[in-house]
């Protein structure tokens, strides 16, 4: 492997009020698997991007196979043999695995070059059979499970020719049995010559498949590695720029003594949320922080009612409560920000104010008719409070910006007297200073007496907001780390397997 497949050189790129990359210069070499790491933010997906032909770099150049190359679209990267599988699968539902497996590239018999469907169905069987998957040619992708998705991905890829081979966490939702199949796969794409850039957060993942290791932190590279001459730890220290872990204490207390308002106690859903037990208190701000599939997001829907336990309880200000659908959670005073705001938060179509007031509506009047006079009120009270523009107000809510989006969700929980907000991923979309004007409000918050739960995959996020801070892994509690105590190398190692 002395020959140098990819090399960049000097790329870089920014988007408004951020810089994603800063003269990155690195070279995947042929049938290697080289790891890409690195925390939320760092650049990866920026730079998978550039390398698969999502965007252009705004300086710097790529050269494949000796020749710079200049991408407008995937298309271009796919022509010249990089091929990039996603954490979402880019499949057509409504066709079957052999269809998306050489869509664009079907067999075709005759003069009209009709697809000829047994040739396509014999193909793909003979792709299958030599990755040893179990995988039926003729089944609608709709179907499938992800893991069975994230193989038809690779199989097209393969049946592409594909001399790079971009994959961007692609075992973030997968079984250890999947995950161990995947791996098997990518090492006979490699024996075959093929070289795999492997994005992961998961570091035993890297230890186990990779030859070497590129880090990046804030936009920047900081090293590329060996994989068989550097440690976890060595990655941890490079991945977050800590040296250690330090602890000053076993003990894990609450920030402060006040009234608890929520508390879970050997809870247990069907989803993989398994034995949790934790409690919160009025004013605290707690932190989840965890791996791409820790099971955040499944606690927050175990809370607000849309999944149901199977084991354990849940309390309100001491009191064993039946949340068995999310309009009880609203009713109980728990309030949720969705990391999908504008898909599972917000009506677009609809004003700023309206989707303010969706949560109180019934106390607005009876029927169809509203007490305008008080949903006006309402209104005027959360935009002072929330800083939120009273032009902003009367706007289609998909005109706002992400900030002021926020400001209008958090308003509609806040008006519906929640005491209990769990966030996931509150500063998803937000430019620097939205961020900071959100973190100044949730603090503020957290000071008038509202429970808040923060999801973030974010380190430097968890460790400025929250009080404690809890590290999910698989659906389990590993740790749970008071301000004193936590720092970013700690927080990473308890995070990932193995360390």
């Amino acid at each position: 492997m002395n020959q140098i497949l990819l090399e960049t050189h000097g790329i870089s790129k920014s988007f408004p009020g951020e810089h994603a990359l800063k003269d990155i210069n690195f070279d995947i070499q042929p049938g290697e698997v080289h790891i890409l790491l690195g925390e939320n933010g760092a650049g990866k997906s920026t730079l998978i991007n550039i390398l698969s032909g999502v965007y252009p770099p705004d300086t710097g150049h790529l050269l494949f196979k000796g020749q710079e190359v200049v991408f407008t679209c995937p298309a271009d990267a796919q022509q010249v043999g990089i091929s990039a599988i996603f954490q979402e699968p880019n499949l057509i539902p409504y066709m079957s695995v052999a269809e998306n497996i050489f869509l664009g590239n079907e067999p075709g018999r005759g003069m009209n070059q009709i697809i000829d469907k047994t040739r396509l169905v014999d193909r793909t069987l003979e792709l299958i059979d030599e990755l040893n998957l179990a995988l039926d040619p003729e089944t609608e992708v709709s179907e499938l499970s992800l893991a069975e998705k994230q193989m038809v991905a690779v199989l097209r890829t393969i049946n592409q020719s594909a001399d790079l081979v971009i994959m961007d966490e692609p075992s973030a939702m997968l079984t250890n049995r999947e995950t161990s199949q995947l791996h098997s796969v990518i090492r006979r794409m490699r024996s075959q010559g093929a070289a795999v850039l492997y994005v992961t957060h998961h570091l035993s993942e890297a230890m186990q498949i990779g030859n070497r290791a590129t880090i990046l932190r804030d936009g920047r590279k900081i090293a590329t590695v060996a994989i068989d001459a550097t440690s976890q730890h060595d990655l941890i220290r490079l991945i977050t720029g800590h040296k250690n872990a330090t602890r000053r204490s076993s003990i894990h207390r609450p920030h402060r003594m006040e009234r608890e308002v929520l508390r879970l106690e050997n809870v247990s859903t069907a989803t993989g949320i398994d034995n949790v037990s934790f409690s919160l208190h009025a004013g605290e701000i707690l932190g989840i922080t965890g791996l791409i599939g820790a099971g955040g997001t499944r606690l927050f829907e175990t809370v607000f009612g849309v999944e149901p336990l199977l084991g354990g309880e849940i309390y309100l200000d001491g009191n064993p409560v039946t949340i068995d659908s999310p309009q009880v959670a609203t009713r109980l005073g728990i309030g949720w920000l969705t990391e999908e705001r504008r898909e599972q938060g917000l009506v677009l179509e609809m004003d700023a104010q309206n989707n303010m007031t969706l949560a109180v509506l019934r106390k607005l009047g009876i029927g169809p008719i509203l007490n305008l006079d008080e949903e006006g009120s309402i209104v005027a009270h959360y935009a002072q409070r929330l800083g939120i523009k009273v032009s902003s107000l009367t706007r289609r809510t998909r005109e706002l910006s992400g900030g002021t989006q926020q400001k209008v969700i958090l308003s509609r929980w806040l008006a519906s007297s929640s005491r209990v907000l769990l966030i996931d991923q509150p500063t998803r979309g937000l430019d620097i200073q939205a961020r900071g004007e959100l973190y100044d409000l949730l603090n503020d918050l957290a000071r008038r007496g509202i429970g808040i739960i923060v999801i973030s995959s974010n380190i430097d996020e968890i460790l400025n907001l929250s009080d404690r801070i809890i590290i999910l892994r698989k659906g389990r509690i590993i740790d749970i780390l008071s301000k004193a105590e936590a720092n970013p190398y700690l927080i990473t190692a308890l995070s990932s397997e193995g360390v």
